[in-house]
């Protein structure tokens, strides 16, 4: 597992305008490097005030930041504007509410190679747009060797040690109607409080089997058989039964992995001729869902013994 880290994304223009429904007005230096998941609307700063002023934000211009422009001498507005310019590389400016650039604007925006975009959007419906866009894009971010999958609507992250029979018992869970995210290799970032992971994009929906050799999922199972990304809840570590090892019997030893500082459940289950695995994951995600809803067979068992 790769250490936790906060990325440095370069976003091409054509794809930032796509991704968040924004018009081209002009290029710039042709890139957008996204490192601060924050927005920033400069109206404290065209009034003067540039204490914790963070210019690696993408700026967005709202009614408010333009009619205080426009109430502005053109001397008095070139002069703040340059100034706002001359603090650091800002990685782009958004336009809402499909407001005219000021010629002072785009003159010092073709002066720093800034690009600019604009939307018919108000203000406050891009700037939730940009925070949630921001917050995926540069979520901190890992790589497990593993697979994930959906299990009856939970997300179940299959680890283990090579050649364990991983990817063979995803293939069955396949076949019984449950959907691939990433075999081999997951990404898992952390939003908000959860995980998401997904597959890198060069293999996703590829399988390698020993003796088979690469397969499609997709193409060979159809489009309902796989799955862009899902929240990881349930960790199944899969090992080879160990003689003399006592493993949990009764489903209650809390046991979790720390991905990203979150706390995942994690169940040890030991592999072994005859061992059907593909059911054992389909009823430790059922009983995952059980617990979530607040029932727990152990511990109903436990409270019939002890009432005996």
């Amino acid at each position: 597992m790769n250490d936790a880290f906060l990325p440095q994304e370069t976003v091409m223009l054509d794809q930032f305008a796509f991704d968040l429904n924004l018009e081209l007005l002009y290029a710039g230096r042709g890139i957008i490097t996204l490192t601060n998941t924050s927005v920033d609307r400069p109206g404290l700063r065209l009034a003067g005030f540039f204490n914790f002023y963070e210019s690696r934000r993408i700026m967005l211009i709202g009614l408010t930041e333009h009619e205080y422009m426009r109430s502005l001498s053109e001397g008095e507005r070139a002069e703040k504007i340059t100034k706002l310019f001359d603090c650091g590389e800002i990685p782009c400016v958004i336009f809402a509410r499909d407001l005219p650039v000021l010629p002072e604007f785009m003159e010092n925006a073709r002066r720093t190679g800034t690009p600019v975009f604009r939307t018919g959007k108000m203000t406050t419906s891009i700037m939730a747009d940009l925070c949630v866009y921001l917050g995926r894009l540069l979520a901190p971010v890992t790589t497990i060797h593993g697979g994930l999958l959906d299990v009856f609507g939970a997300g179940i992250l299959l680890v283990g040690e090579s050649g364990v029979g991983k990817s063979e018992t995803a293939m069955e869970l396949i076949k019984r109607g449950h959907r691939l995210v990433a075999d081999d290799s997951v990404v898992i970032k952390r939003i908000e409080k959860g995980l998401i992971g997904t597959a890198p994009e060069r293999i996703r929906y590829f399988m390698e089997l020993r003796g088979i050799g690469i397969i499609n999922v997709k193409n060979m199972y159809g489009s309902g058989s796989v799955l862009g990304e899902k929240e990881v809840e349930l960790e199944i570590f899969l090992e080879h039964w160990k003689q003399g090892k006592e493993y949990d019997r009764i489903g209650g030893n809390g046991d979790f992995e720390d991905i990203l500082g979150v706390k995942v459940p994690r169940i040890t289950v030991p592999v072994s001729p005859g061992r059907n695995l593909a059911i054992l994951i389909e009823v430790a995600a059922r009983n995952y869902r059980l617990k979530s809803m607040g029932y727990d067979a152990a511990q109903e068992l436990i409270q019939r013994t002890i009432g005996r």
